[in-house]
């Protein structure tokens, strides 16, 4: 690629997609920060932003040391070497965690305090709340701990990635005459990491209207003794290790998918060390002993002033009945088709649907499924299932299909990160029932959420289809927003048909009608609408693209968007996480403007938009703008046909988020600011849940 010589002195082409994972997490620490969000809510972003973390280090910082190790220090021209951006990560990730911990400790457990939820500490507890805990760790903790004092005979325990672990100093010898010096104590997952004390634990009348928590963390330091029974503790040092925990399947030598990671999962738990959290009050000689079991750097140490792990504080605000604290609760609406007709298919029949979740229900899907399974004139269901949940009404409803003699075909994601344990089990109970269970193809991550449905009506044999940006997941459905889409337009139908077949057989990629699938034309057509619209502007002719997704880092599109800028496109991208491209170089991306939205809900669907002449071509996917979605994986791109749909994506999809005054927008360097306007405050969320949701109730301050 040409570029111009104004961009070419020390600005490379892209930036760093590790850097623009931690600019995400700094846009969710801000959330936290928020004193204008609800209390409760402040806390949860906390807690997201320390699980964002962990993946990050689980499977990005992880790669980042593989490649520096085996010496493959640049993945593409034009990009920072590993080690650079290793380092660049590493004073951001601290510079983070810093942050986070003071906020807790400054900010938000004060402001809880104040309304009545306590965390106390071993100096808070009183005389009845201590006997109470001791009972507690007498006899519910101390019957499943299994402390190992360190020697010759009893080596260094494996520790599971992200568990809770204490380090003990010890003095004196025991039964046997040992003085190792040092115990290691493993906190079992099943422990609860959070205990609430009951109110009859504490002094008459103190806890009336009151919540008093106790980390696990602080019963097992005051209890630890009770371990260790005549020897005298100098010192009880919580501390957590993160692991690689990126899963890795030899592709040429798989015959049974579902085998090799059945046998593969169990080892993603002792996957080499990424990472060490100590509690501050850790002495140094303790430190360095455990950085040199891990086989750590210094620079890998991250000392925190709190609990080791602020995840499990997530569970705080189901605790808490103070709705007050809380984001207030809405009801989804539904679309007028829906709501006037129970039969969904009936509904299909007389026009395309979409639905928007979370403002919508998710509900008409589910009935979708459910009449399908019961229906006596419906005889085959095929779907994808990438990620569902553990306990998914709506995999209950195949399994009832399948029970009840239809042709049911599902195409499981083994490989779906953190959900594979939930999907051999989802696939195993459908094959039990005769369902036809297949794991896509090998190499490919099956991402495209499609769901087919053939009917027998009047004699012949009828298609109905339900596409999505987001997962068949009840559960993030209600967190999400995402766009589903109901047809039984022939040629849209006949495309998933023809797809899931390439999924379940054999044969080669035929052309499809409509759908953009990867990896075979999505990334063609994308390219190709790119430079359409830059031949149009170059043409004088109107020439615009305004694009959603989660993440923007494929090379040849970002290329592509270059160019187009250069020839006068104006381009809009809403990326909530990671964008390795840099808008507003002059010569090169002046026409391109990049913003985030990070709000009460995760924004998830995928927008595509292209002017085309005049002809406003919109586009709803399950693909990012990645390498790994538009060449190693299968994902579904559907365009809107029919006019009035297209027009609501544009008009909810799109339109509030340009306008949004909360958004955050990005400098050509990657970093983010938000730039308050002294109008009236816009929030493209809020807005949708005003336009869209059957009812809200009003949040506890001023918006």
């Amino acid at each position: 690629m040409n570029l111009p010589p104004a961009a070419q002195p020390r600005q490379p082409l892209f930036l760093a997609r590790e850097l623009g994972i931690l600019a995400f997490d700094r846009r969710v620490f801000a959330q936290a920060a928020d004193k204008d969000m609800p209390l409760l809510e402040r806390l949860r972003f906390l807690c997201i932003m320390s699980s964002n973390l962990d993946e990050f280090f689980e499977i990005r910082v992880a790669e980042l040391k593989e490649r520096i190790k085996f010496g493959e220090e640049v993945s593409g021209p034009d990009e920072p070497r590993a080690a650079e951006v290793f380092s660049l990560v590493s004073a951001e990730a601290h510079a983070l965690v810093e942050d986070q911990y003071r906020l807790l400790n400054e900010d938000i457990l004060p402001a809880l305090a104040a309304e009545g939820i306590h965390f106390l500490l071993e100096a808070d507890w009183t005389r009845d709340q201590r006997a109470w805990l001791h009972e507690y760790f007498v006899n519910e903790m101390i019957p499943v701990l299994t402390p190992i004092g360190l020697d010759p005979s009893h080596p260094f325990p494996r520790v599971l990635n992200k568990s809770l672990n204490f380090a003990v100093q010890l003095e004196g010898r025991d039964a046997f005459g040992r003085n190792s010096g040092i115990a290691i104590v493993q906190a079992p997952r099943l422990l609860p990491r959070v205990i609430r004390i009951p109110e009859q634990a504490h002094a008459s009348g103190a806890g009336s209207g009151q919540s008093h928590f106790v980390l696990l963390t602080s019963v097992l330091q005051a209890f630890v003794s009770d371990l260790f029974e005549g020897m005298n503790i100098l010192g009880s040092y919580p501390f957590r290790v993160t692991r690689n925990s990126d899963l890795w399947l030899d592709e040429e030598e798989i015959k049974d998918l579902r085998s090799a990671l059945q046998g593969e999962l169990p080892q993603r738990h002792f996957g080499a060390s990424v990472r060490l959290e100590i509690a501050e009050e850790c002495p140094r000689e303790m430190q360095e002993f455990l950085l040199a079991q891990f086989e750590l750097a210094a620079n890998d140490l991250y000392r925190v002033n709190g609990p080791v792990n602020l995840v499990r504080l997530m569970q705080i605000p189901d605790l808490v009945d103070r709705p007050d604290l809380k984001f207030p609760p809405f009801v989804p609406g539904l679309p007028r088709p829906l709501d006037e007709q129970a039969d969904v298919f009936g509904a299909i029949r007389k026009g395309d649907i979409l639905l928007h979740h979370p403002f919508e229900s998710f509900t008409p899907v589910l009935d979708f499924l459910e009449q399908a399974a019961e229906d006596p004139d419906v005889v085959a269901i095929k779907q994808t299932v990438y990620r569902t949940g553990t306990d998914s009404v709506l995999m209950k409803y195949l399994i009832d299909a399948a029970k009840r003699g239809k042709e049911v075909t599902v195409v499981v994601e083994l490989l779906a990160r953190f959900d594979e344990e939930a999907n051999l089990a989802w696939a195993a109970r459908l094959e039990e029932v005769g369902a036809h269970v297949v794991y896509g193809v090998v190499g490919y991550k099956t991402h495209a959420k499609m769901l087919l449905v053939v009917r027998r009506e009047h004699g012949k044999l009828r298609r109905y289809v339900h596409l999505s940006t987001g997962n068949y997941h009840p559960r993030t459905a209600k967190l999400y927003t995402d766009f589903g889409l109901f047809t039984a337009n022939e040629k849209i139908c006949e495309d998933v048909a023809e797809s899931f077949k390439q999924l379940t057989g054999l044969g080669r990629a035929r052309t499809l009608n409509h759908l953009w699938m990867s990896p075979f034309s999505l990334h063609d057509q994308l390219m190709a609408a790119i430079r359409r619209e830059a031949a149009n502007a170059a043409e004088g002719k109107p020439a615009r693209i305004i694009a959603k997704m989660n993440s923007l880092v494929e090379r040849q599109l970002i290329e592509a968007l270059y160019e187009a800028s250069k020839a006068g496109v104006r381009i809009d991208l809403i990326v909530r996480g990671m964008c390795t491209l840099r808008p507003g170089i002059p010569g090169l991306s002046e026409n391109i403007r990049v913003r985030s939205i990070i709000g009460r809900f995760l924004e998830h669907h995928r927008i595509y938009y292209f002017a085309a002449d005049g002809q406003d071509d919109v586009y709803i996917a399950s693909a990012d703008w990645m390498e790994r979605n538009m060449f190693r994986r299968i994902e579904a791109c559907v365009p809107l046909l029919d006019k009035k749909l297209k027009a609501r994506v544009i008009r909810e999809g799109l339109k509030p988020y340009l306008a949004d005054t909360t958004a955050w927008e990005m400098d050509s360097n990657g970093n983010f600011s938000r730039h308050r306007t002294r109008g009236k405050r816009r929030s493209a969320q809020d807005e949708l849940l005003a336009m869209l949701a059957a009812g809200t109730a009003q949040p506890p301050h001023e918006s």
